[in-house]
């Protein structure tokens, strides 16, 4: 498609031009990652907090994504470097598919040789056509460009961020070629990788790398730190001086990620032997730590409950913390139902020791992580009867594990997530709060409630008289916090630990 007509359909979601070009002026980092600015003179584009002076107003075009400046001929600023900035596409208008499709393509959806567009398709649930006109609109670039776009901006990053060899680097983006890797940089940037690297030492091991995580500020990490330190499993997790830690585990392959805060970004630490999987990983931490949500948009919806704004307007950067690993999420989910976080912790523990594979400090780095997490294929085989709990619950995690060993895309965020959650009900024991639970963290859906939550009802806030509300009564309030239900949930459990 030619640039002209993308400069159409980029500009529908897009704030008014004048909007743009004071958030251009003034630097303001509230627009930083939901638009871009075209220099028409440089041939350049950049983020709205480029450090660069402000161009001249007729010599500006705005693009609502990375992808749809490059499909319109501009490169990459150098400057402000818009690989690290926050990627607000998921949270471009109020489509669910587009927000699944782009979790799959960040995770790999359009990478290598067996994966294609109609594939990508057919995961979603819907049509070539259909999915191109949704990215159309919402993002101002066809999926594909996008997922270009994401590899070498990914490729961009580690080449400034790391020591990795370039063919390293060529492999971890996705480039599936040196030579495509070199023509690519050669071609967006005008020089080669090697020019764009500053770094002025010998290559590193692949196996460890320290990447930047950006996001649009406020960024409550107390808060998530808190939540994901109440729940960690002692040899799989562990949160200590402000640092997350955890063992991982991708295709066979097991290593470590650490992440703690920097100023205005995340600091990830990976350990991982394939440097293929980088991006995933990269895609995971993002959603575990909820990096890419429009954290204002949703603050200022919620604060129109009068019982939220005080929660919101104390901790405005709160996000909901996401999941690693879909599976392992639904197993803590079976193991919390009806028993306090602290019960479902120690289950969690001797679940870990059951049925996951021991590691050393040679994988991960710490002595302290030693074990990591059951995958389905495992706790499938495993005997459960020692971990003390109820049949009808132990049979439930068989059913669990039986089910996603045979059909791993069982608990993948493609379809519908209505779709997702119906297969997941139709299985021993995953009743409606565990699975919007469940929903709430492995899809991020934003809007997943799960009303029937204890801490939910007793909390002040939704209150009447004084007394609690009923699931039916509270889902009742909740319309009025549409779409960001699972927001005001993370509030309200924050709220009640606090006071707990």
């Amino acid at each position: 498609m030619e640039p002209a007509r993308w400069a159409i359909v980029a500009r529908m979601d897009m704030f008014s031009d004048d909007i743009c070009y004071r958030a251009i002026a003034t630097r303001d980092p509230r627009f930083d990652g939901r638009l871009f600015i075209g220099v028409k003179t440089t041939g350049v584009y950049c983020r709205p907090v480029c450090p660069a002076r402000t161009p001249k107003r007729e010599n500006v075009t705005f693009w609502p994504s990375a992808a749809a400046a490059q499909e319109a001929g501009f490169r990459p600023c150098l400057r402000c470097r818009p690989e690290i900035s926050p990627d607000a596409a998921a949270w471009r208008g109020t489509s669910n598919t587009v927000s699944r499709a782009l979790a799959l393509i960040a995770e790999g959806g359009l990478d290598g040789e067996e994966a294609s567009l109609p594939g990508l398709c057919e995961r979603l649930g819907v049509g070539e056509r259909q999915l191109r006109r949704l990215f159309d609109k919402h993002l101002g670039a066809p999926p594909i460009a996008v997922a270009q776009t994401r590899r070498v901006l990914f490729a961009k990053q580690l080449i400034q961020e790391t020591r990795l060899p370039m063919s390293a680097v060529a492999d971890a983006a996705g480039f599936g070629s040196i030579r495509r890797f070199n023509d690519a940089f050669k071609k967006l940037y005008r020089r080669s990788p090697s020019e764009l690297r500053h770094l002025h030492h010998s290559p590193a091991p692949v196996s460890m790398v320290t990447l930047r995580l950006g996001y649009r500020a406020p960024y409550d990490w107390d808060a998530i730190l808190a939540f994901l330190s109440a729940r960690s499993i002692e040899g799989v997790e562990l949160v200590e001086k402000g640092r997350y830690s955890r063992t991982i585990e991708i295709d066979g392959a097991f290593g470590s990620i650490a992440v703690e805060p920097a100023k205005n970004h995340l600091e990830a630490t990976i350990r991982f032997p394939k440097v293929t999987a980088l991006l995933s990983i990269v895609a995971r931490l993002r959603r575990l730590f909820d990096l890419d949500a429009d954290i204002e948009t949703i603050g200022a919806h919620l604060s129109g409950d009068l019982g939220l704004a005080p929660l919101i307007a104390r901790r405005p950067g709160l996000r909901t913390p996401g999941a690693w690993d879909g599976f392992e999420l639904a197993v803590r989910a079976i193991l919390g139902q009806q028993i306090t976080v602290v019960g479902a912790r120690q289950l969690a523990v001797k679940v870990a020791k059951l049925a996951g594979t021991q590691v050393g400090p040679d994988v991960t780095g710490d002595a302290r992580l030693s074990r990591v997490f059951p995958s389905a294929a495992r706790m499938a085989k495993a005997d459960l009867a020692s971990l003390g709990m109820p049949k009808a619950r132990i049979a439930a995690l068989k059913a669990l594990a039986e089910a996603v060993a045979a059909d791993p895309k069982l608990i993948e965020a493609a379809g519908s997530y209505d779709e997702t959650i119906q297969k997941l009900l139709s299985l021993p024991g995953f009743g409606p709060w565990t699975a919007q639970y469940w929903a709430l963290r492995a899809l991020r859906d934003s809007d997943a409630f799960p009303a029937a939550d204890v801490g939910l009802l007793r909390s002040p806030v939704v209150a009447t008289d004084g007394k609690r509300p009923t699931p039916k009564a509270l889902l009742e309030r909740a319309e009025s916090w549409r779409p960001w239900r699972a927001y005001a949930a993370q509030h309200l459990w924050t709220a009640d630990a606090e006071h707990v």
